[in-house]
């Protein structure tokens, strides 16, 4: 299980840097400057998230057995999707009716983490 999230996370990181030189250099000029900045959020936490499942996949070497950090890992990559990917999405298609989608994909981000914590915690 910790090559998925080392997988994971890798391929995401990878896509950040790419989505970040698209929007920098290929999407400044097409974009509105609120749309760009909407952009610009969705690659921010799509990183921070990326380094997240890279981070569950090292410790799962440690933790091999644990449910709830591997749950935490899929709550990273839900919160991609469901979070990064619906900005994405809005920021293309300036569609603001992607947004109730959102919310559901930051609750993932902070539902990962507490249980990252939780799993760090009671590891033994």
């Amino acid at each position: 299980m910790p090559r998925i999230f080392l997988t994971l996370g890798s391929i995401n990181a990878f896509l950040c840097v790419l989505l970040g030189a698209l929007g920098a250099h290929g999407l400044k000029h097409i974009l509105t400057s609120e749309m760009l900045v909407v952009f610009q959020t969705a690659v921010q936490y799509h990183f921070y998230h990326a380094l997240g499942m890279i981070l569950v996949g090292l410790v799962l070497f440690h933790l091999p057995q644990s449910r709830t950090l591997k749950l935490s890992g899929w709550l990273m990559f839900a919160g991609i999707v469901l979070f990064s990917g619906t900005l994405y999405a809005i920021s293309l298609t300036e569609f603001r009716g992607l947004s109730k989608i959102a919310p559901l994909g930051g609750l993932s981000y902070m539902s990962s983490w507490i249980l990252f914590a939780y799993a760090a915690w009671t590891s033994k």
